[in-house]
């Protein structure tokens, strides 16, 4: 599909880092988009810096009730929906033992519940149209996880599989879909954990927001199943798939031995 006046668009996670950068760059476009996430008021300052009129939809993305009134109210109020990209997720690291099960139930919630109820509310509406684009956002950590992100990297799977799986399932209905896997990106992802990142994590080597947004349009106008960024990453999941040690010895030589510390 081609982005433009003519699309009607929800981004969830709208109001920071990829959900942002979405934003930004669909109201670039000319698109409607409505803004999901759970703060009003940072929703209320993209809104106003956007040019032309778009809808802000607080809500609680790991609520179905919520999302489901949220998609709603934005194709009540532009009159259909054309597409979807459940981007919005947390991430809580540390070594599994350590991190509060309240803190992995809150990561299911958002990055697994959370994208199902939102592509479940869209497609109540593209299919019925038969046309339209999901976008769903998975990560690196989907196609290999790692040390003190084990629930987060099953929550990344999770939507790999979910995406892979429906894409089929939509052939013939006109309703086409991408999965997205971002490596390190610029986000306040892991702003609430600074002290207690992995020692394999490098945010030094993050991409730009900007930049995966733009690979994602692209990819959403050019009907890709898939979309890696930076590169490395589709290299990961296909050395991975080949020899899971093979990859291990990969990642020890980018990452340094905290990422594959195990060598049996």
């Amino acid at each position: 599909m081609k982005v433009g006046t003519q699309t009607r668009a929800i981004v969830t996670g709208a109001s920071r880092g990829i959900g942002r950068a979405l934003a930004v760059d669909l109201a670039a476009r000319g698109a409607t988009v409505g803004l999901l996430a759970r703060g009003k008021d940072e929703l209320d300052e993209l809104a106003a810096s956007l040019p032309g009129k778009h809808v802000v939809l607080p809500c609680d993305i790991g609520d179905n009730a919520s999302v489901r009134a949220a998609v709603k109210s934005f194709i009540e109020q532009t009159g259909g929906l054309d597409l979807v990209i459940a981007n919005a997720g947390i991430a809580h690291y540390g070594p599994f033992m350590q991190v509060p099960i309240e803190d992995a139930e809150a990561m299911v919630r958002i990055n697994v519940l959370g994208t199902f109820y939102t592509v479940r509310a869209g497609l109540d509406h593209m299919l019925d149209r038969a046309e339209g684009h999901v976008v769903v956002v998975s990560s690196g950590a989907g196609l290999r996880s790692f040390p003190w992100a084990a629930v987060y990297g099953a929550t990344k799977a999770a939507d790999r599989m979910f995406a892979e799986a429906l894409r089929h399932e939509l052939s013939g209905t006109g309703v086409n879909l991408t999965t997205v896997y971002p490596g390190e990106i610029k986000t306040n992802l892991h702003t609430h954990e600074q002290d207690r990142l992995p020692d394999w994590y490098r945010p030094k080597d993050a991409i730009p927001a900007e930049e995966m947004s733009a690979a994602i349009i692209a990819g959403v106008e050019a009907n890709k199943r898939s979309v890696y960024l930076p590169p490395l990453v589709k290299l990961l999941g296909i050395v991975h798939g080949i020899s899971p040690r093979l990859a291990d010895r990969m990642l020890r030589i980018l990452r340094g031995g905290t990422a594959a510390p195990r060598q049996d």
